[in-house]
């Protein structure tokens, strides 16, 4: 049996191994492979894995760490012999993708600092805060490939032929099987021609022929409400897209015009740009 000095060692050096347990826990800078001297880090897993495409993010936990870990290996390995005979070229090309990932960074950092809670509900009242709900408009149309065709059957609703039948006879467009009929929509959601004639209608008029790339149509207009006004959740997406395309923008025109340029291509022809070989000198 322990005696009480032998216990009390013993949670001792359980309590210390403890404590060194967590001072090894994994971090971004924990070494998992060496490769020809070269390390690779729990990082450089990490910072991989972000970048997968959605697919591989399916895998199951281990088999998607020994693939990442492997393709890092191999990485390093291949890298390593071109490293040795870098062309100029390949360190033009890396230049390059260095100095638009860096710029991508930076504006990726600026768009996500552009949207808050406050400045979405600003941009929302100054947007749609009382402002006049649009109308919606409920309408059917027939759709025929000539003007005679729209005349004639303009005649026939205008003698009395039922409109949704006769659409479902003659009518070529898609809604035809269902009398013609195109449901609610608004303004901007139907081409120029047509959404001007239904605009120009009373509820229960039907146009004269209208024109439009499609063809030709006669229209019969339903009837008409006032929209929803739209709740900040409805346009969150489009006020957040807004915000962070002004700022990116703001972003791009203030480090340009800040930072020192000089411009020194004078007497260059733009085509030289075509000549490919002058990057294996």
């Amino acid at each position: 049996m322990l005696k009480p000095a032998h216990i009390l060692r013993a949670f001792a050096l359980s309590l210390a191994l403890t404590g060194a347990a967590r001072a090894e826990d994994p971090t971004a800078d924990t070494v998992v492979a060496t490769v020809n001297g070269t390390e690779i880090t729990l990082g450089h897993m990490i910072a991989l894995r972000d970048n997968l495409p959605p697919q591989y993010l399916q895998l199951e936990d281990q088999a998607l760490f020994d693939g990442i870990l492997d393709q890092i290996i191999q990485q390093v390995a291949l890298s390593e012999e071109a490293e040795a005979n870098l062309r100029k070229r390949d360190t033009l090309v890396l230049e390059n993708q260095r100095r638009g990932y860096l710029a991508g960074v930076t504006l990726d950092e600026t768009a996500k600092a552009a949207v808050t809670d406050e400045k979405i509900e600003e941009l929302f009242q100054e947007r749609y805060a009382g402002q006049e709900p649009g109308k919606e408009y409920s309408a059917a149309h027939i759709l025929v490939e000539t003007e005679e065709e729209a005349q004639a059957i303009k005649e026939m609703v205008d003698g009395g032929a039922d409109f949704a039948a006769t659409a479902k006879e003659k009518s070529t467009g898609p809604s035809g099987p269902n009398g013609g009929d195109l449901g609610w929509f608004g303004v901007g959601m139907m081409v120029k021609p047509f959404e001007d004639a239904v605009m120009a209608l009373e509820p229960g008029q039907v146009s004269d022929p209208v024109e439009t790339q499609f063809g030709w149509h006669i229209i019969k207009l339903n009837e008409t409400r006032s929209a929803a006004a739209p709740t900040i959740e409805d346009v969150r997406d489009e006020l957040a897209g807004e915000l962070q395309g002004n700022a990116v923008e703001a972003k791009v025109k203030a480090l340009t015009e800040a930072a020192e340029v000089e411009k020194t291509v004078e007497g260059i022809d733009p085509a030289i740009l075509k000549k490919s070989e002058l990057l294996d000198n």
